[in-house]
């Protein structure tokens, strides 16, 4: 895998860090648990998407855009991510956010990642829950071609071919790491929403015959379709890499029972393994992604579905601005 043939504009800090987390555990009693420190790419606070970005701007950049245009939910840390990028690279950023919650809450519609949408100076739009996204960014992309503008639009959570190489990069540099601490890592675990994240990391662990299995732990899509839509994505980024063929069904797994009543939906799960991760490591997760991964994460190691002395690292996707948009589903409990 030569990713250097792809254009690339650094935004992200990396290698982001590779660490122990011995606290945890101790507390869960089961696998060796190890964390992947995405949260730390550095862009606007950080998280996966600016991976992925660095790939997409490019692409935009080479097409000569001047505006680009995504989507994502009210809390979306894509959408405050590809601000913030827009904002270094020169362009002008158009926004839609997708109401899929219904919460009527103050801190939710205007706080966390809202906010910083703002302060990036995007313009935002919102319609309503399952509207068709990908017809609404084509309607703000011919307003701005009328105003003689140059749109690129940015699939919801950056997940398509070019935005999944940045995860194909992050499976190199975790392989990498790994093997400068000598460390045999088992399982890698994390979040899985929008499909990129995880097809990157399943295409490039797999060209690399690694030995690394990847669970994604559902926080929207019912099990058969997030596996359907990741193996997908992974076969066609897969043979963008020149390693088509490596990726099997049976490479993409993922558990779906932590989602709760729905996406961006607070779950007990959700805030009692934020909370778990704060007290014990000093780690922020967001209500969202990482929250509900690291629930899926906290039960399967009880549940010793990761054997004791296999090496478990968490993917931790970032977001933890989102939390401000979740006081009133957090402070209860605090």
């Amino acid at each position: 895998m030569h990713l250097a043939r792809f254009p690339r504009i650094r935004l992200g800090h990396g290698p982001t860090p590779l660490e122990p987390m011995d606290n945890l555990t101790r507390a869960l009693g089961g696998a060796n648990l190890w964390i992947k420190r995405d949260d730390c790419t550095g862009l606007a606070s950080g998280g996966n998407k600016t991976r992925k970005l660095e790939f997409l701007m490019a692409e935009a950049s080479v097409q000569g855009a001047d505006t680009v245009i995504t989507q994502g939910a009210t809390q979306s840390n894509h959408a405050r991510q590809t601000a913030a990028a827009a904002c270094k690279l020169g362009m002008k950023c158009e926004i839609i956010l997708e109401d899929r919650t219904g919460s009527k809450e103050h801190d939710y519609r205007e706080s966390g990642n809202v906010l910083l949408d703002k302060l990036f100076g995007a313009r935002i739009r919102v319609v309503a829950g399952g509207s068709d996204m990908a017809a609404e960014m084509d309607k703000v992309a011919v307003e701005v071609r009328a105003a003689s503008g140059k749109p690129y639009i940015i699939p919801g959570g950056g997940s398509n071919v070019t935005g999944a190489l940045g995860y194909v990069n992050c499976a190199l540099e975790l392989v990498s790491q790994a093997n400068d601490l000598e460390l045999k890592i088992d399982w890698v675990v994390h979040a899985t929403g929008s499909s990129g994240t995880q097809a990157g990391l399943v295409a490039g662990l797999q060209a690399m015959h690694s030995g690394i299995r990847v669970l994604g732990i559902g926080v929207r899509a019912p099990q058969a379709a997030q596996e359907g839509n990741v193996f997908k994505l992974a076969q066609k980024v897969a043979e963008a890499i020149g390693a088509a063929g490596t990726v099997a069904r049976g490479d993409v797994m993922a558990n779906c029972d932590y989602v709760g009543p729905g996406y961006g939906m607070p779950t007990p799960g959700m805030v009692d393994a934020v909370k778990m991760f704060a007290r014990n490591e000093g780690i922020l997760l967001d209500p969202v992604y990482s929250g509900k991964g690291a629930d899926g994460l906290i039960d399967q190691v009880k549940k010793g579905i990761f054997k004791k002395g296999e090496n478990v690292v968490f993917l931790h996707t970032g977001g933890s601005v989102a939390l401000f948009g979740y006081e009133h589903a957090l402070a209860p409990s605090l």
